[in-house]
């Protein structure tokens, strides 16, 4: 099965949240709940290399996904930033004093993403566009 989904790049959003990725013990329990609770619209569930993933939206500027926690990891959720070029805050980001938590890389045509961990250990994801 080949996946053709693509995203066209929104400027004008730098510095805004987009995305955010929910970790759930029970992903579809999760989803269900945040279709009737927040009448939050979902794709069709797409397979990743860490299994479903749930991408939904709340508005035409701002969703996220759901997937299953990671073994290891609890529930929670992970911001992530509309960037313009996400390897520039990236490296702004570790000369800032954050942690590495996932070197910039292509995710899908037209996603590239990063992820931190900021001073005080909050992690951040950085999205910006495909060079």
């Amino acid at each position: 099965m080949t996946d053709d989904r693509t995203h066209d790049y929104t400027p004008g959003l730098h510095g805004h949240i987009t995305h955010t990725e929910l970790a759930s013990s029970e992903p579809e329990a999760t989803r269900e709940w945040c279709a009737e609770v927040f009448r939050w619209t979902f794709q069709p569930v797409f397979a990743s290399p860490a299994g479903d993933y749930h991408l939904f939206a709340y508005s035409a500027q701002g969703g996220g996904g759901i997937r299953r926690t990671a073994e290891g990891e609890s529930p929670g959720a992970t911001p992530t930033v509309h960037v313009d070029d996400t390897d520039a805050p990236y490296a702004a980001a570790l000369a800032a004093g954050a942690t590495s938590l996932a070197e910039p890389h292509d995710v899908m045509p037209g996603v590239r993403i990063a992820v931190v961990q900021a001073p005080g250990g909050v992690v951040v994801g950085l999205s910006g566009p495909t060079r």
